[in-house]
């Protein structure tokens, strides 16, 4: 197996990165049919993420293993890592990309209901700043931020 690394995303990375969005959301939250929500999820990746944000996958063995969206405003809405690799450096890895490319600050949503996302945001230095409702799926949601 080789080393992790991390790269910035590239057009033709989009098929692997909306594949790895759908198994990795859909391994999070069973009971949701993700498989319903790929073609809005193609549409906001194309025109709300791409254009928008700077994108950094991670890539092990030349497979997509993760990506982390960060805005101009220091907003990172996705952070998403293959199942297989969760417990792995790669989340980490981007999350400290994400606080190099805003050094002023990260903010974030997490679902409420995510444990897991939430402790390993805490672990990488972000703390709770209040509650919010996601604005598309009306889920319950922590907001979380790191300041530098």
């Amino acid at each position: 197996m080789s080393a992790l690394h991390l790269r910035p995303y590239r057009p033709e990375d989009e098929a692997a990165a909306i594949d790895l969005w759908h198994r990795t959301w859909q391994q999070a939250y069973p009971q949701i049919d993700f498989a319903a929500r790929l073609e809005w999820w193609r549409e906001r990746w194309r025109k709300d993420l791409v254009p928008k944000a700077s994108i950094v996958v991670a890539e092990q063995d030349n497979a997509l293993i993760g990506f982390v969206t960060i805005d101009g405003e220091g907003y990172l809405d996705q952070l998403v890592v293959d199942p297989q690799h969760w417990g792995s450096d790669a989340a980490r890895l981007l999350v400290d990309e994400a606080k190099r490319l805003s050094p002023a600050g990260v903010t974030l949503l997490v679902n409420k209901d995510n444990a897991r996302a939430i402790r390993f945001y805490e672990r990488n230095g972000f703390a709770r700043a209040g509650d919010d409702v996601n604005p598309t799926s009306g889920r319950p949601v922590l907001k979380m931020e790191w300041k530098p």
